[in-house]
């Protein structure tokens, strides 16, 4: 069985000023998702599934077609690809849209987009943050391992120290784990960022409080692992969230949400995995010229060949 890789594509990158998923940061040109694939594929993925937004969905699916048209899988076969939209709109029926809301639904409404593609174990990652040839080892060997497993899940965690921005404050899932390595709790937390005291403190996204986070604890970058029966249970939370917040033009449909209401009501289980690769990542503009010397570093490594695609 070859693990599927879901691709969050379909941010606009406000805080960067542009396309972040399209921006060429290696040294030939690639981009960040270049380098996922490439450790994807290495780590016996098959697929790729693309979730990204209407406007630019033509362009960024030409670009790849002409990128990866002699990619091949580790047993020969051509790296399949799929492109799927999220927008506004996609919610289920019975539910009306505040025509003043502009704001995307969410990380766990974008993976939901990819449900009518998508019947095997799949992974999820963001567009625009390197996760490592190790991350992609460990996460494909959990995914061939949960083949025909239902409510198990996992998330590759990264020590929270290692995931700040020194431009700006950043969003993480914060979790808990316990003795067995499966998470009591994870919710997502915005404006993390280390205090001039040298601790770090967030925004509990369910509460609204500001609470100090340590620095050594794993924490979500969006790599996730999941069993198919994955969309059924948070297609249902989904109808439960906009219940309550049709209305709200700011709340989303996080996955650390999703999968601590599963945790909460036993339809699922996830374990947290570590990882030895190193994290780096584009959330601002001022994060660019440190990410492209880190590609750099690793070329003249021969970690990666350069181009990485010919």
């Amino acid at each position: 069985m070859k693990p599927t890789l879901l691709v969050l594509a379909a941010g606009m990158g406000s805080r960067y000023g542009g396309l972040k998923q399209m921006d060429g940061l290696g040294p030939n040109g690639e981009t960040i998702i270049d380098y996922s694939i490439y450790d994807a594929v290495e780590a016996g993925f098959g697929k790729v599934v693309y979730i990204v937004r209407e406007f630019f969905k033509d362009q960024i699916e030409q670009v790849v077609k002409e990128k990866y048209s002699n990619v091949k899988c580790v047993d020969g076969e051509p790296l399949e690809f799929q492109f799927v939209t999220q927008e506004l709109t996609k919610i289920p029926a019975g539910f009306t849209l505040n025509p003043e809301r502009e704001k995307p639904w969410g990380t766990a409404h974008a993976v939901l987009m990819g449900a009518e593609v998508i019947n095997e174990p799949f992974a999820v990652i963001n567009g625009d943050d390197y996760y490592g040839k190790e991350s992609f080892k460990v996460l494909g060997d959990w995914l061939r391992a949960h083949e025909g497993k239902t409510g198990e899940f996992c998330l590759v965690g990264f020590e929270l120290d290692n995931t700040l921005s020194e431009s700006g404050a950043v969003s993480r899932g914060i979790g808990s784990a316990d003795s067995e390595g499966y998470l009591t709790t994870v919710v997502e937390h915005h404006k993390i960022a280390k205090a001039e005291d040298g601790k770090i403190y967030g925004e509990n996204s369910v509460t609204g409080e500001t609470v100090e986070l340590e620095g050594k604890t794993l924490c979500s970058m969006n790599m996730w692992g999941f069993t198919p029966d994955y969309f059924q249970k948070s297609a249902a939370l989904f109808e439960g969230f906009l219940t309550k917040n049709i209305n709200e033009l700011k709340a989303e449909f996080y996955i650390p949400y999703a999968i601590d209401s599963m945790i909460k009501d036993g339809s699922g289980k996830t374990q947290l995995l570590s990882t030895p690769s190193k994290w780096f990542g584009v959330t601002f503009k001022e994060d660019r010229p440190g990410v492209v010397a880190k590609f750099q570093e690793l070329a003249d490594q021969g970690v990666y060949p350069t181009p990485l695609y010919k």
